[in-house]
């Protein structure tokens, strides 16, 4: 029963590896999405401990920790994601792909990738319109008075950033698969 089961996870990770590239292919460092992580998460500990701090010792909570923190948290992560599919560890139900054929792997890759850059194309062109129209009304934050667009601009920007993540993965995968 055990060497079964060892030699069904021995398939499906052979079939995975056909898809998976790796992080070779990629031009920009996937580093740079780690680092903007670690530094967003360092940040959003320093403040909220810092608020902690300040609430334990005078009984009042900075004011701009929420709206720092929401931003980071949001930041941090777009920065996952793009990280997350330039070295193609991205969320999917291997269950299922493990026990398709190599070709039927090859087609819901491609949906996977069609799908994605569909979401990400939406939200670039959306969060663009949101971040002008926050800075054609001059909104500001309701907490700090801050101009909303600083925080909503890294929607596009980060999206596009996915984007280029996601059409090399395509590029790799697909590039990776046609014969020699």
């Amino acid at each position: 029963m055990g060497s079964g089961r060892q030699r069904g996870q021995g398939m499906a990770e052979t079939q995975e590896n056909k898809i998976e590239t790796g992080t070779q292919h990629t031009i920009v460092p996937v580093r740079i999405e780690e680092a903007l992580g670690a530094a967003a998460m360092a940040l959003i500990c320093l403040i909220s401990f810092a608020n902690v701090i300040a609430r334990y010792a005078t009984n009042v909570s900075f004011a701009f920790t929420e709206e720092y923190s929401v931003f980071l948290l949001v930041f941090m992560t777009f920065v996952g994601a793009s990280a997350a599919f330039a070295g193609n560890e991205h969320i999917r139900i291997t269950f299922f792909l493990s026990r398709m054929s190599p070709g039927w792997q090859r087609v819901c890759e491609a949906i996977t990738l069609l799908a994605t850059t569909l979401m990400f194309s939406l939200i670039v062109y959306f969060g663009a319109r949101v971040t002008h129209s926050e800075w054609k009304w001059e909104e500001t934050t309701p907490g700090l008075g801050n101009p909303s667009w600083i925080y909503t601009i890294w929607m596009p920007i980060l999206s596009m950033a996915i984007l280029m993540r996601v059409l090399g993965r395509a590029w790799a995968t697909f590039r990776k698969e046609r014969p020699a």
